[in-house]
């Protein structure tokens, strides 16, 4: 908390004059602390205390001076404010328990994985089954794709005994093809279904 104040050129001026013989009557201790702050021995701090008396003198007087005047320039002096130190003990038990807090955190983050892997994308044993699976989509839209061209081919050359026009051949052909693709995508579905759901 502040409890002095350092006074600026201003108030040394003045000062210096009003103290002068004839100026006002302060008392012994007040006047000394004000001639200490004025010749710089004391960095020119003067406490509250004896700016108030200053004050009430100039009142008292009646001198055309008045303090916020020779305070114009002047700074409140804000003591550093010294830190306790740090309990030893109390510094150990901080560091203890934000080592344990970390632990904490990394065992939440580190929990989902598992050290016997082979690897970070998994074991062979889960990239055979990965294999497995995409040979198995591979398969089947290879052979959704083969039926639809057989579909397609069988009903174009065998409907020339129907239809002479081309157009009306191509037009069957994809009816038929697309009706097959259909049915090959509802069993597929299907399937995928089961397969879910036994899983």
């Amino acid at each position: 908390m502040a409890t002095c104040c350092r006074v600026g050129k201003r108030f040394k001026q003045v000062t210096r004059d009003l103290l002068g013989s004839n100026g006002p009557q302060l008392s012994p201790e007040i006047r000394s602390e004000i001639e200490e702050a004025l010749s710089g021995d004391r960095l020119g701090l003067v406490s509250f205390r004896a700016l108030r008396e200053l004050r009430k003198t100039l009142q008292d007087s009646g001198s055309p001076v008045y303090l916020h005047e020779l305070l114009e320039d002047s700074q409140i002096h804000l003591p550093e404010v010294e830190k306790p130190l740090r309990n030893p003990e109390l510094v150990a038990r901080l560091e203890k328990i934000k080592a344990n807090l970390a632990n904490e955190e990394y065992k939440k983050m580190t929990r989902n994985i598992n050290n016997k892997e082979l690897s970070r994308h998994g074991t062979l044993a889960d990239l055979g089954r990965q294999v497995r699976s995409v040979k198995a989509v591979v398969v089947t839209i290879f052979n959704f794709m083969i039926t639809l061209a057989a579909t397609f081919a069988c009903t174009y050359l065998g409907s020339q005994y129907i239809f002479t026009d081309s157009a009306a051949r191509v037009l069957l052909a994809v009816i038929a093809a697309s009706i097959v693709g259909l049915a090959e995508l509802y069993v597929l579905v299907r399937t995928m279904e089961g397969e879910l759901g036994e899983s």
